[in-house]
């Protein structure tokens, strides 16, 4: 296994809905999700886990550093005077959710300001990033965010990218698809969801999303689509499809995409075996949206019978 996974991007203060009908006030966002599913499926033994961005020096960014560190991930934080966390609230309408931000003074927008490497990343580690986190970033910082991205790529690292297409987020569709083949041009691995990628660039179906990303420079390409199979295709040519199992109920999809990304990486990074890490991705995605909110506790996943089950 990867000794390190190094997540970067946006953590923000959620305020998700409760069944009275009240909102519980959290800490969220997507490649933190990934990290945090990440740190409950790994053992602290086989891996560290880091996460990469910027926070503000008041109360909230306080809070939020201190559960970084009592969930076991690593903060790599810089300190941004006058700012703090991004802010956004979840409206669910049967299952399927919808939000709110508040993001404009996010000290996250500096995550990149004067980078130039990812700190304690080397070899054999694992950076993970998304279109949100080049998004949010002045086009300054994207560029900078992806020069560290090739340096560290260049040491050995294993960078991947799940585009994660937020179109209110850019100033342009056009900019927003420029931006994200461009990240995705050196990444080893692309996680793609095909619903918003046939949205954005035509793509006919699920495959053509995946030939895509590796006619782009990616080794494999995973593209979630639902409840429908998903599809995983390797620059060398091999590739299957996978028929998730149907989910028992759907009280929430937040963090479906970013908890199948976590536990396939996990499982995909400890044993290059892609349908067992496929099956582990589709079993905690199917769990989490049976649970409100992005962080759900999981205790392990079972790539055998394909179940995921609370921790105690």
């Amino acid at each position: 296994m990867a000794r390190r996974f190094v997540a970067i991007g946006e953590c923000m203060v959620e305020f998700s809905p409760t069944r009275e009908g009240t909102y519980a006030i959290g800490f969220a966002g997507d490649t933190f999700n990934t990290a945090w599913y990440a740190r409950q499926l790994a053992g602290p033994a086989d891996l560290e886990v880091a996460y990469f961005s910027a926070v503000g020096d008041d109360e909230l960014s306080r809070q939020l550093t201190v559960f970084m560190q009592e969930a076991g991930i690593s903060p790599k934080l810089k300190i941004i005077g006058d700012a703090g966390p991004g802010m956004y609230m979840i409206f669910l309408n049967n299952g399927e959710r919808s939000f709110q931000y508040w993001r404009s003074q996010s000290a996250a927008r500096h995550l990149a300001d004067d980078l130039e490497n990812l700190p304690d990343v080397d070899g054999g580690d694992v950076v993970y990033f998304s279109g949100i986190t080049i998004a949010i970033l002045p086009e300054a910082g994207r560029e900078r965010l992806l020069e560290a991205l090739r340096h560290a790529a260049a040491k050995g690292a294993e960078v991947v990218f799940d585009p994660n297409l937020r179109p209110r987020l850019w100033q342009s569709e056009e900019d927003m698809c420029r931006w994200t083949m461009k990240a995705a041009a050196l990444s080893g691995i692309v996680l793609p969801s095909f619903e918003d990628e046939a949205r954005h660039f035509g793509d006919k179906d699920a495959q053509a999303t995946a030939d895509r990303y590796l006619a782009n420079g990616a080794r494999l390409a995973v593209v979630k689509n639902g409840e429908d199979p998903v599809v995983v295709q390797s620059a060398d040519g091999d590739g299957f499809r996978y028929q998730p199992e149907a989910a028992t109920q759907v009280v929430d999809t937040t963090a479906a995409g970013d908890s199948f990304n976590a536990a396939f990486l996990v499982e995909y990074l400890g044993r290059p075996r892609p349908r067992e890490a496929v099956r582990a991705g589709c079993a905690l995605a199917r769990h989490v949206i049976g649970h409100r909110g992005a962080l759900v506790p999981v205790s392990k996943i079972d790539v055998i019978t394909g179940k995921a089950r609370l921790s105690a």
